[in-house]
């Protein structure tokens, strides 16, 4: 089994910043990508950004692309997302998640079902 935990939520104004934190333990040997994904109230759970965990490859949606930063740090687990230009529309709890799957079809990277692993989520409120 793999755990995950997200840290570095909090309330930031728009056009703030943050940065998030996920760490894994347990059985991380078997992680070959991490990724973010995001649920605001009423709204299904959305992709974010994912990283390779040996290579660093990554992709992000449309709506962070030019506006986050996704990064991993091997040697420590941890793996991170860097929020700039938030706006209102960001808020929402951000999920890690943890795929072993070597081979995700687009579709299946960009949802929910081609991840094993998922943390409890931090919140991310942006005020405007």
């Amino acid at each position: 089994q793999v755990q995950l935990v997200e840290s570095g939520g909090g309330l930031v104004q728009a056009g703030g910043s943050l940065r998030l934190s996920c760490a894994a333990s347990g059985r991380t040997f078997r992680i070959y990508r991490m990724g973010w994904f995001r649920q605001a109230p009423g709204k299904e759970r959305e992709f974010v950004a994912a990283i390779t965990w040996s290579g660093g490859v990554t992709v992000y949606a449309d709506s962070m692309t030019g506006r986050s930063t996704i990064s991993r740090d091997n040697t420590n687990n941890i793996m991170y997302l860097q929020m700039n230009s938030l706006r209102p529309g960001d808020t929402a709890l951000y999920y890690c998640a943890a795929s072993n799957s070597v081979y995700l079809t687009p579709r299946q990277l960009r949802g929910p079902g081609g991840y094993d692993y998922w943390g409890q989520g931090t919140q991310v409120t942006v005020s405007s």
